[in-house]
């Protein structure tokens, strides 16, 4: 519900059971996420923006991701925030193409974004326009118990051979050499993500979730067939398409499995039950096409101006503040991710540092097989991708289902 300053008490005792609208030197902000960290996160960078600019008032709108992936169609065409929350790629490219996002690429230029933003310009480009100011990242990769490949005499994997050498020697031990939980069907996406940027590359990564090659393209199917050296021996837990990632920690954490191939805010959860990080450890997902340059997975989060806000000047002033190193820096110490500003502060959590190492030295950062693939095609593909690790005998089938679906859904 928006809040005013100014208001009669008559006023107030209706804004009490209905919206008000902003008035005209208001800035509005809807933004996405409620839970504690990320909540506290953006309210200091809100109330330190409200600081160095008294005369703007500020109103924020805080929803849950899922109820904010609804509302934003909606609000987005009638009663707009002047900023509000949402990703890069090809999750933001609907409302560029709809002309519901602002050009913002005289703000990139004016604050020299394309030198302190750099890792995440192509993520904030479509036709060769800047669209949003992103303000956190993480990076994805394989998080592995550590003193369980001390006692089996593994050395952490570099190579596509060493991997599946470790993930056998892990088998013959009678410990699942990767966990995972595919229930909600994303974490499936992050393994054939890293297997497709590991064996064709970032562009291969992005003309499939652009539509421009099939699901049929021998370069694809070679990725499923990848995926079938871990698959068919056995090298996931089992029944994992009944377990969320959450679910899935229990295996990892009770020694029961050694890998798991997942972003960075699954570190915090490992380390509520239990473990230290003398037991477990990060790296890159190992290469393997050999000189195929490295890309990771590393989703951003942003703001954007809608193309109805009512207040663009102030929104402006908003997107350039979060841009800044110093706001970048507390707002990701408290979230525990990376800030985007090359000039940031990285804290001196192992992980973080590890992250910081891997996607600053990347050649391409992709976003995620469900933010660079239309909705649609995400949801399709990531049902296929659980039931080929399910139903491995079934990959013609699913790869030409797919296929169909991208000829609707790009069309």
């Amino acid at each position: 519900m928006f809040k005013t300053i100014k208001r009669t008490a008559a006023a107030l005792a209706v804004a009490s059971l209905v919206s008000a609208p902003a008035i005209a030197a208001d800035l509005v902000i809807n933004f996405d996420d409620p839970n504690p960290g990320p909540k506290e996160g953006f309210e200091t960078a809100v109330e330190k923006f409200k600081a160095a600019n008294p005369d703007i008032n500020v109103i924020v709108n805080i929803t849950d991701r899922e109820a904010h992936k609804t509302a934003i169609r909606n609000f987005l065409s009638a009663e707009a925030p002047d900023v509000t929350s949402w990703y890069p790629g090809n999750r933001m490219a609907p409302f560029v193409n709809a002309g519901q996002f602002e050009d913002i690429s005289d703000l990139w230029a004016e604050q020299g974004f394309s030198e302190t933003l750099a890792s995440t310009e192509s993520a904030m480009t479509i036709d060769g326009k800047q669209w949003g100011v992103p303000y956190t990242y993480y990076q994805w990769g394989i998080y592995y118990r550590s003193d369980i490949f001390k006692e089996q005499g593994i050395e952490a994997p570099a190579t596509w051979d060493d991997l599946l050498a470790a993930s056998a020697k892990l088998k013959a031990a009678e410990i699942a050499p990767f966990t995972i939980g595919t229930k909600f069907l994303w974490t499936a996406a992050g393994v054939f993500d890293y297997l497709n940027l590991r064996t064709n590359g970032y562009e291969v990564h992005n003309d499939l979730t652009a539509g421009k090659i099939k699901y049929t393209d021998p370069r694809i199917v070679d990725v499923f067939n990848k995926w079938k050296e871990l698959v068919e021996p056995g090298y996931f837990v089992e029944d994992h398409a009944t377990m969320s990632w959450q679910d899935a920690l229990a295996p990892f954490v009770n020694g029961e499995a050694a890998m798991y191939v997942m972003g960075n805010f699954a570190v915090d959860a490992m380390r509520e039950a239990g473990l230290t990080d003398d037991q477990i450890d990060y790296i890159p997902f190992p290469e393997i096409t050999p000189g195929v340059p490295r890309a990771e997975e590393a989703p951003a989060d942003a703001f954007f101006i809608p193309s109805n806000a009512k207040n663009k000047e102030d929104a402006r002033k908003f997107l350039a503040f979060v841009a800044q190193p110093d706001v970048q820096t507390e707002w990701n110490a408290t979230i525990g991710q990376l800030p985007v500003n090359s000039e940031a502060t990285v804290g001196d959590d192992k992980f973080i540092q590890a992250g910081f190492e891997t996607v600053s030295t990347a050649q391409g950062l992709a976003q995620f097989y469900d933010r660079d693939a239309p909705a649609e095609m995400a949801k399709a593909g990531m049902e296929g991708f659980q039931e080929f690790m399910i139903n491995p005998d079934r990959m013609d089938a699913i790869l030409e289902r797919l296929d169909k679906v991208q000829d609707r859904v790009y069309k």
